[in-house]
């Protein structure tokens, strides 16, 4: 008798075991278990309810994160290429300010020069090199204040653009090298 208890025991356990999900009339395992068809609904239920929950999350608090600081972003970069377009007209201004100061200054230059040559010929190599030594420090000045107005609003568009260049890759979420970034701005700029 002993050994039909046992036998009546075995048998319970291969029954009990064979009804669990994912194994065959034997008891033996059948492939993935997610691939169970009887455990498919709950599978599916806790897929939908993941779900909701990240839709949830994404378009209750990382969504509107994300567009304030790309709107912040935009609007940075619109008030920067705004200042440069300033400095570029204020450096056009300063070009032409230029221009009419050294059309005067040369008008005034061949007024002495032809008052000179009417009053002393030999204070006539006298005063025309001094006249022609006040024009050209006059503009060498003006040109070099020019330069430097050039070179200051073309460095600012330059940093402008680096840096409107590195905010854009960052926030794509995407790493770009300096070099990079100062090489494209230069070919881009050149034309």
């Amino acid at each position: 008798m002993a050994t039909t208890t046992e036998e009546a025991a075995g048998h319970a356990a291969d029954a009990a075991h064979a009804m669990l999900p994912g194994t065959d009339a034997h008891g033996s395992a059948v492939g993935m278990p997610q691939l169970v068809f009887e455990t498919f609904p709950n599978q599916i239920f806790w897929l939908l309810v993941t779900l909701v929950v990240i839709y949830l999350v994404l378009s209750r608090i990382a969504l509107p994160r994300i567009g304030g600081v790309l709107a912040e972003r935009a609007g940075t970069i619109s008030n920067d290429l705004a200042t440069a377009e300033e400095l570029k007209l204020k450096a056009k201004e300063a070009e032409a300010s230029y221009t009419r100061a050294l059309a005067e200054a040369k008008t005034e230059a061949g007024k002495i020069v032809a008052a000179a040559k009417a009053e002393i010929q030999a204070d006539l190599d006298v005063a025309t090199a001094r006249a022609d030594a006040e024009i050209a420090a006059k503009t060498a000045e003006s040109e070099g204040r020019i330069g430097e107005i050039r070179a200051g609003a073309l460095e600012a568009v330059n940093a402008v653009a680096r840096d409107t260049a590195a905010e854009i890759v960052a926030v794509f979420g995407a790493r770009a090298d300096a070099g990079a970034i100062d090489a494209a701005v230069a070919e881009r700029i050149k034309g």
